[in-house]
């Protein structure tokens, strides 16, 4: 008896990229990159982040995403709120595409992909290790370097770098 792994010709492979993206930076566009040639769909999921103060509302980080990715044909931008595995389910997704930079991020990864587990076992949880030259990059320390003055060409995108630059401006 033998077991078939390959997928049925109407079944999408459906994977979800969720964060806040505030912003999004060219580590994540580099991960949406990678991941979107392992799916035939893979969803950018902007989530709302009520439990953060977000520089950028969320329709703000929505546009600036997709204007990050706009390239990629396989890529759909959406908002979400709540558990990304009821996301997951609403989709039809069949994974999570998570980035992970050091130890540190994989050790927070990996507990909550059990916990993802958990909650819906269909959908797996991928690892995608950013390429060298974008891994140390965060939002958090982009934010700060903007808020500083510090330029961040090399981090983001160009409509990112200029969303930062007036938010910056108008703070």
């Amino acid at each position: 008896m033998t077991t078939s792994t390959t997928q049925k010709p109407s079944e999408q492979r459906i994977a979800v990229y969720s964060g806040t993206f505030d912003p999004i930076t060219l580590g994540h566009e580099d991960v949406a990159r990678r991941a979107a040639g392992l799916f035939d769909t893979l969803i950018i999921a902007v989530a709302l982040a009520h439990h953060k103060k977000t520089l950028f509302p969320l329709n703000a980080r929505i546009l600036l995403a997709k204007a990050a990715l706009k390239n990629i044909a396989n890529i759909v931008v959406m908002p979400f709120d709540g558990l990304v595995m009821d996301f997951c389910k609403a989709q039809g997704a069949t994974a999570v595409v998570r980035g992970v930079r050091n130890v540190t991020d994989f050790d927070y990864e990996a507990q909550m992909a059990a916990m993802n587990r958990k909650l819906l076992p269909t959908v797996e949880t991928v690892f995608v290790l950013p390429s060298a030259d974008v891994q140390p990059i965060s939002s958090t320390l982009v934010r700060e370097i903007s808020k500083l003055g510090g330029d961040v060409s090399q981090m983001v995108s160009g409509p990112v770098a200029a969303a930062l630059k007036s938010a910056h401006q108008s703070a």
